[in-house]
């Protein structure tokens, strides 16, 4: 019995080598996984990053340096697919010219491509496309940025039951009043018309003379709101009032987003 347990003891030892051998292994070949990922991760953030960066300035904006992130996990897989399920990419501070001596600001354009191509030849040498099928971008334009460029003194917008509501004080019969009245938000070929309607101040007689009166203020309240020319051809689709301001999301397809697109 003792020369059986003798010979057993041996194996057994090997055996436990050989597993832990196999698992050190394994733990080698998923850390150089993770930096496969992350190179392969890196250099799309780095290429979009650049093009993002290089249209902001073509267009005479100004941001923060973008934030992007290849989203979804693991990278690998999708680097070997030659897809990537969405990439985030985040412009803080972004100002666009819309006239000479005006800009609108927005704190944030947050924008999303998803269903993005990128050939693994192209992550291996850098060269070819990154097309993204699908872009969206949204970013906000505070109230008292929207007041400044109506241009009329004292007038505040804001946001009530998801209208955008104005009021603004008016001189008539020897008082000041204040009107206010809800705007009518209109999309025409990328612009933003903002048209005033239904206006009314409390105590203001009605009569013809103060309505004309109303209605000339009104007509100067006039405004059509042309949104910067935004990165990645993001055209504007939809412009919403909330607390926060005036949402504005816009949308593209079939977008390269490297600079072997362009």
């Amino acid at each position: 019995m003792a020369e059986v347990y003798g010979s057993e003891r041996p194996r057994k030892r090997w055996g436990r080598r050989l597993l832990i051998t196999l698992l050190v292994l394994l733990i080698i070949a998923g850390v150089l996984l993770v930096v496969a990922d992350r190179v392969a991760a890196s250099y799309a953030e780095r290429a979009i990053g650049d093009r993002v960066a290089q249209e902001v300035a073509d267009q005479k904006a100004t941001s923060e340096k973008p934030d992007v992130t290849v989203e979804g996990v693991p990278f690998l897989t999708q680097v070997l697919d030659g897809k990537y399920q969405e990439i985030q990419i985040r412009l803080k501070n972004f100002s666009g010219p819309v006239a000479a001596d005006k800009t609108i600001k927005m704190p944030l354009l947050d924008i999303h491509a998803r269903d993005v191509t990128a050939p693994l030849d192209t992550i291996r040498s850098g060269n070819g496309d990154i097309v993204a099928g699908t872009v969206t971008g949204a970013g906000t334009i505070d109230y008292p940025t929207l007041a400044d460029l109506i241009g009329q003194q004292g007038l505040k917008v804001t946001e009530k039951d998801g209208k955008l509501v104005g009021s603004a004080p008016i001189q008539a019969l020897g008082q000041t009043w204040n009107v206010s009245g809800t705007a009518n938000l209109e999309l025409k070929d990328g612009v933003v018309q903002v048209r005033f309607a239904d206006v009314t101040a409390d105590g203001l007689p009605n009569v013809p003379l103060v309505r004309n009166l109303v209605d000339n203020y009104v007509k100067r309240l006039a405004y059509d709101l042309k949104v910067p020319a935004l990165p990645l051809g993001l055209k504007v689709q939809k412009v919403e009032p909330r607390p926060e301001g005036l949402v504005v999301t816009a949308g593209a397809s079939d977008v390269p987003l490297n600079s072997g697109g362009l």
